[in-house]
């Protein structure tokens, strides 16, 4: 038993060694990945929050793929050292500098080369991201004259793509703005909308919200006076909107699959009004990869 034990330990050190090796490049020593091995490699790594990869041919010449900016325009170098390097038998026109573009296309030029090489890449698949979230909003779309801030709290599902760390994600959110003796409203939201990562590093995200869709179920209670007799009516509605609702937010990761989220939300709609208050809608929360 121990035997056993102490071989799985050896393997799982040595796996874990293999994965991440060091490697001097242009005098530059880095510590790289090894995605995938045959004709041509693919190496890679998070290195100073960018990602950096790097392509070895079979004299173990390590050299990077870059896409420099000059002159407002990308240069693509990328793909002119991997027409090369393939001999112009692989099509550039559609690589992206991303990990899996990358990866599908080394991958499916070793198999031409190779009747022996066993391919490795795999369609990206769909990652699944739930989380929850609580806050205050002052309701900048209702009419609140005196800017009273309610309590709210919520959940998300974000669903993005799971292959690499995605700038572009869906989500779908439900949330509930709890009534106050001094604003007799609350609301209980269901939306659908897109989600653009400007910044987009793999310990800070910062990123654009579009509400797209929403279905509101709304109670408040209207007071009204008339000649010094107060009357007071129930308001129950439900309300299907295109808002285009705009906000801000964060991610700041916390452990391999969770993170701590903050959020600035309704800033601003497009095709609602905003009654006058500008807009006080904080949250922050929890969320995890499923």
């Amino acid at each position: 038993m121990k035997k056993i034990i102490c071989t799985l330990c050896l393997f799982i050190c040595f796996s874990f060694l293999r994965a991440q090796e060091n490697y001097t490049v242009n005098g530059e020593t880095l510590a790289l990945k090894t995605e995938v091995e045959g004709q041509l490699d693919l190496l890679w790594n998070i290195i100073d929050g960018n990602y950096r990869y790097f392509v070895r041919t079979e004299d173990d010449t390590i050299t990077e793929l870059k896409n420099t900016k000059e002159n407002k325009r990308y240069q693509e170098e990328y793909k002119t050292l991997l027409n090369e390097l393939t001999n112009g038998t692989m099509s550039t026109k559609r690589l992206n500098l991303t990990l899996f573009s990358l990866k599908e296309f080394i991958d499916k030029y070793n198999s031409s080369v190779d009747d022996n090489y066993e391919s490795t890449a795999k369609r990206s698949r769909i990652q699944f991201r739930i989380g929850v979230f609580g806050g205050l909003t002052n309701s900048p779309f209702i009419s609140n004259p005196d800017n009273e801030k309610t309590p709210l709290f919520g959940a998300e599902l974000e669903v993005l793509e799971a292959e690499r760390i995605s700038r572009h994600a869906l989500f779908i959110q439900l949330r509930h703005v709890l009534e106050q003796d001094d604003l007799m409203y609350s609301t209980t939201e269901l939306s659908l909308g897109y989600r653009f990562r400007v910044i987009n590093k793999e310990k800070f995200s910062l990123y654009g919200n579009v509400k797209v869709a929403t279905v509101n179920f709304s109670n408040a209670t209207l007071v009204t006076e008339t000649n010094g007799n107060i009357t007071s009516e129930d308001i129950n509605e439900t309300a299907f909107d295109v808002p285009l609702i705009f906000g801000i937010g964060a991610d700041i990761n916390v452990t391999k699959n969770s993170f701590i989220t903050l959020a600035y939300n309704e800033l601003f709609a497009i095709l609602i009004d905003n009654q006058g208050n500008f807009s006080t809608d904080f949250s922050i929360g929890y969320k995890f990869n499923l």
